[in-house]
């Protein structure tokens, strides 16, 4: 039985990136050490590794309940944003880009037909 799934991510400078999640993407850190560290927000974690593993790049879907609301605070906290939401089928959504060119897709459910 898989008791978890938390992607690990490679950033440049840990530093920067905990600033950065901590204030414009609302996650709390919950540990670390000089290179790599574990954040989390909803009971959800990332970990974030200072030039260990991994590569930029990596896309991320964020599941949350509702994504105007989520919209909101990214945009007023800072956050790269580099969509508007968009309205798919299969969900409605918007990407946020980190420091280190990682994309979170933050979506949710589809508009109601």
């Amino acid at each position: 039985m898989i008791e978890n799934v938390i992607p690990i991510l490679n950033v440049k400078s840990l530093k920067a990136s905990l600033e950065y999640y901590e204030n414009a993407l609302g996650f709390t850190k919950d540990w670390g050490n000089d290179g790599f560290a574990g954040l989390s927000r909803d009971g959800w974690r990332i970990y974030l590794s200072q030039e260990g593993q991994g590569q930029s790049g990596t896309w991320l879907w964020v599941g949350v309940e509702d994504v105007d609301a989520m919209y909101t605070e990214c945009t007023s906290k800072g956050a790269k944003l580099t969509s508007e939401i968009i309205s798919n089928a299969w969900a409605r959504e918007f990407q946020v880009e980190d420091l280190d060119g990682h994309v979170l897709r933050f979506g949710g459910e589809p508009e109601a037909e």
